[in-house]
């Protein structure tokens, strides 16, 4: 009988051993890992016997297939890597070619939109100034009281202003007739105290500019009351001309005899010259190089003043 404290026969650990995990590559080959070509190679090395040693020709057969194999491993590992380093670096050269591309769309494309940027002004000027040019027979007369009797009959009340202001037009014999004038805007808002502008359409240009040179001379008046008479422009060249305003009443008190001339340029007379501006920085950079007008246009403090 079989003893049953008999010792159980040792499982077979063979079957129990995890095999060796697999080394997945770029290209999805799998190469044995190096655990488990040991273990091939020790279920293949020969076994010893009571009777017989292990012979020295056995023994070297088993070490030069045991290096073959690890060589071979590792020759297959070194080409897979190589393989995809070459690809990473094919990919890496495309990328920076991409890049080198967009970079000069990039730069042709910020070309372009500059040359549309600056054709857009070029167009934006000459609608401007076409506008100005259509506007050249016309005055804007502003502070005339928004009363009925004198909306109804502007055409009138404009021929009173002329013979109350420069009468010598009216003797020289000039054409003083208007096509038309009219209130801007056309709507009026209750809300504002100021009167509306009015738009007066001269039929002689000479005749509006004589009239415009008076106004410069003096203070207008409409039965006594102080108006003002000036040069009917484009919205946005009335802006640019109000972007003067503090620069312009600081230079009247410094005695500087600044004019404001088409379409938005300051003129002012110092140190016995004409001196012109088309922007209000360089008329900064002018006076912040000269002692006697020093910080005495710095439009920035004023500001903070009046507020």
């Amino acid at each position: 009988m079989t003893n049953s404290t008999e010792a159980q026969k040792p499982q077979n650990t063979k079957k129990n051993k995890k095999k060796g995990a697999t080394l997945d590559t770029f290209y999805g080959a799998k190469i044995q890992n190096t655990e488990q070509i040991e273990e091939d190679i020790q279920e293949n090395s020969p076994k010893s016997s009571k009777g017989n040693r292990n012979s020295p020709q056995t023994h070297e057969e088993f070490e030069s297939e045991r290096t073959k194999k690890m060589e071979a491993l590792w020759e297959e590992k070194w080409e897979m890597m190589q393989k995809k380093f070459t690809y990473l670096q094919n990919q890496f050269d495309q990328t920076v070619k991409e890049n080198q591309a967009l970079k000069q769309e990039l730069i042709k494309q910020s070309q372009n939109t500059k040359k549309l940027e600056e054709n857009i002004k070029y167009l934006t000027d000459k609608v401007i100034d076409l506008e100005n040019r259509g506007r050249r027979e016309n005055l804007r007369i502003i502070g005339l009281p928004e009363k009925p009797e004198i909306n109804t009959k502007l055409d009138m009340v404009i021929q009173d202003i002329i013979k109350e202001n420069c009468p010598e037009i009216l003797e020289q014999g000039g054409n003083t007739a208007t096509d038309r004038a009219h209130r801007t805007p056309s709507t009026l808002n209750p809300q504002k105290t100021t009167p509306r502008n009015v738009i007066a359409k001269f039929q002689s240009y000479q005749t509006k500019e004589k009239i415009l040179q008076e106004a410069r001379k003096r203070q207008f008046r409409y039965k006594g009351m102080p108006i003002r008479v000036t040069q009917d422009l484009a919205s946005s060249t009335l802006n640019d001309r109000k972007a003067w305003n503090m620069i312009f009443r600081k230079a009247r008190e410094l005695g500087l005899q600044p004019r404001i001339s088409y379409p938005a340029k300051l003129t002012i007379y110092f140190q016995g010259k004409v001196w012109a501006f088309n922007k209000i920085e360089d008329f900064q950079l002018f006076a912040k190089k000269r002692p006697e007008l020093c910080g005495k246009f710095d439009t920035e403090n004023q500001r903070a003043r009046n507020t």
